[in-house]
């Protein structure tokens, strides 16, 4: 039960990776616009022509990075040892923690993020969460 509930965790947050990074690769402007607003994409998008243009290929390598994690995500998720699953669930965990604590810290001193931030925080531990769950179940397994 653990392998399959370890699989059904890795698959849904790689569709959300693989879903985001794609966006973010081909929609660059569209991506932005859903999600921090059109004003805000607006002011994000740079002053000059040179600013755009090195603003659309950052996100861009943004969301291949994202797609990138999306497919080891996919791969992880045929993985069978259940110590492995354990490290990897912790070790995600961490990862989404420190994500939603760097959006809080720094992201709050961008007065055009400011008020998004808390969204995607939110989100961020949201992932975590989905992982503690799977932690909880496994240790509760392991140790009854």
């Amino acid at each position: 039960m653990n392998s399959y509930l370890f699989r059904v965790i890795c698959i849904l947050h790689s569709v959300i990776a693989l879903t985001s990074g794609t966006l973010m690769i081909f929609y660059t402007e569209k991506a932005s616009i859903f999600g921090h607003g059109s004003d805000i994409a607006n002011k994000l998008k740079g002053s000059t022509p040179h600013d755009e243009i090195l603003i659309q290929i950052s996100q861009s390598f943004s969301g291949l990075l994202l797609f990138a994690i999306g497919l080891v995500l996919f791969m992880v998720s045929f993985v069978k040892d259940s110590e492995f699953h354990s490290f990897f669930a912790g070790g995600s965990v961490i990862l989404y923690v420190l994500m939603a604590l760097w959006r809080v810290v720094f992201e709050w001193k961008i007065e055009d993020l400011a008020f998004e931030c808390p969204k995607q925080a939110l989100g961020d531990i949201a992932l975590a969460v989905s992982w503690v769950f799977f932690l909880v179940y496994t240790w509760r397994e392991k140790y009854d």
